[in-house]
């Protein structure tokens, strides 16, 4: 494998030096690391394709640096005196890269189009706040015009939600939030999202998507705001963290991920930047398959993990958790969760038919091909073998692949990791209710799903501590269906030529303020 990983960073190095032209120039090389696999806003749901969409789209707020919602092709909004009631007025520059308008009518075709059950949108509940959104997700109410937001006229956008909702000018800076060209994807169905039929309302249009390798974008001629101060912005797919570094080295790439085993030699180096970031990595379980379809099995695979020694494997700073909301938010608790115990965890295997191991079934853990989580699952392995003595077998797929199998049938125990799209902890707490297309596990709760519903709405901050502690017990305690691992730390290395990359706790990057600057 190495001498593969190897044979493909000569040729990618080829490649690329045949493509010179003089120099980068104002181009701006970023290691995407993965094929996006859709650029339909509505139905994407990984980090690879929301990179991409946040700068070729934007929705109706935006996120300034201090991540709070700032206005975008919405020019202001108001709400109503109960805060039931949000009325966005669309700025009259807002348009299309083709030069035609960005309409109030063109937010109301997306957001019933993602509700559409016919799209079978993994992130449909995040509108779940707009009336009638769920009957009409769910087949209760089969007339999308039915939904409460309306368009009274081109400029004008009226929402009504369920309960009020301080939060909802963040809501509607998420990707499944943008507006849509319904006339596009009507015409084009299977392919409007590709170079050449994309149209797009953001600082960047797709020119060319070579898929497995890179998709280049170019400024929209036709953006309200400044125009990009980049020629181009090329997002390359080297999924091998070590064959990105390579190329960052060789003045190939301009932003990448250092692999773990390389951040001690990189840290301290003017180039080299760490950021905390909203986000857990986690074991889930398929609670249908056995032997994880018994509780006591999970908590016993939670318990014979020891997290302390993860941060010594990444490298990073990344900190070890047993909970799942991060540091940062409300809800966050470090004392709940199942600390490593390993004599409990092979009581709790031998109480569940298992003793010593014996006749345990075989255990597959499926990852995603990255460096990281292949350290981190070979480290989970050895813990549960040493630990339980269990036999556990790896399963690495393509990112593509294995999120088509976590969604249709996730093997017994999968490595996954939530990114919070907006601050709040609903965001992590609607994860794994019972309707939410990301929870995998199979798990359904009446009582966690009414525990995140009160947490939505509950504006005391103790009360609402109590909420999401009461919830991730039952998440990760009682029922036990996912094991949190760690909360995420960004590492970067940027190239002292590229100024005005902004970092936040969201790993949002807005790449249109970017500049190269190659005179120092």
């Amino acid at each position: 494998m190495k001498r593969a990983a190897l044979v493909f960073a000569i040729f990618f190095l080829l490649a690329l030096s045949c493509r010179r032209q003089g120099g980068a120039g104002d181009v701006f090389r970023f290691n995407l690391e993965t094929e996006p696999p859709s650029l339909d806003w509505s139905v994407a749901t990984d980090n690879a394709s929301i990179m991409v969409l946040n700068n070729i789209m934007e929705g109706l707020t935006r996120y300034n640096q201090d991540l709070a919602a700032e206005p975008a092709i919405a020019e202001r909004w108001e709400v109503s005196p109960d805060g039931k009631k949000y009325t966005f007025y669309i700025r009259p520059d807002a348009r299309w890269s083709d030069g035609k308008p960005v309409t109030a009518q063109d937010f109301v075709d997306s957001w019933q189009r993602l509700l559409n059950p016919a799209t079978a949108a993994e992130y449909a509940y995040f509108l779940y706040l707009v009336k009638n959104a769920k009957e009409i997700n769910s087949g209760e109410i089969k007339d999308l015009n039915r939904l409460g937001a309306t368009a009274p006229d081109e400029r004008t956008l009226e929402v009504e939600l369920i309960h009020p909702a301080v939060y909802f000018p963040v809501i509607v800076t998420f990707m499944v939030t943008f507006p849509i060209r319904k006339d596009l994807a009507e015409k084009y169905p299977d392919s409007w999202t590709e170079p050449g039929r994309i149209i797009t309302n953001g600082a960047f249009v797709p020119t060319s998507w070579r898929h497995e390798y890179k998709v280049v974008l170019e400024p929209n001629p036709h953006y309200w705001d400044k125009k990009p101060g980049l020629r181009q912005l090329v997002f390359y797919m080297v999924n091998e963290t070590t064959t990105g570094l390579t190329l960052y080295d060789t003045g190939d790439f301009d932003m990448v991920r250092p692999p773990p085993a390389a951040i001690p030699s990189y840290r301290g180096r003017p180039d080299y930047y760490e950021y905390p970031y909203l986000g857990n990595y986690y074991i889930g379980f398929n609670i249908e398959k056995p032997p994880v379809n018994d509780p006591r099995v999970r908590r016993a695979l939670a318990m014979a993990i020891d997290r302390s020694k993860i941060p010594e494997i990444l490298k990073a700073g990344q900190m070890p958790a047993t909970s799942f909301i991060p540091p940062g938010l409300i809800g966050h608790n470090p004392e709940i969760g199942f600390k490593f115990n390993p004599e409990r965890a092979r009581q709790l295997l031998a109480e569940a038919g298992y003793p010593g191991g014996k006749n345990f079934p075989a255990l597959t853990l499926g990852f995603n091909t990255l460096e990281d989580n292949q350290l981190i699952c070979e480290y989970v392995q050895a813990q549960w073998r040493a630990n339980l003595g269990i036999p556990v077998y790896l399963r690495n797929m393509e990112w593509k692949v294995f999120l088509k199998e976590v969604q249709l049938d996730p093997p017994q125990a999968y490595r996954f990791g939530w990114i919070a799209d907006y601050p709040d902890p609903n965001n992590f707490g609607e994860v794994f209710i019972s309707i939410s297309g990301n929870n995998h596990t199979r798990w359904k709760s009446a009582e966690y799903d009414r525990l995140i519903e009160l947490g939505a709405v509950e504006t005391d901050p103790v009360r609402r501590q109590k909420i999401y502690d009461d919830a991730q017990r039952l998440l990760v305690e009682k029922d036990c269906v996912m094991v949190p691992l760690y909360f995420y730390v960004q590492s970067w290395l940027v190239k002292p030529y590229v100024k005005n990359v902004r970092f936040n706790a969201l790993r949002i990057f807005y790449f249109k303020d970017v500049v190269i600057d190659r005179s120092l």
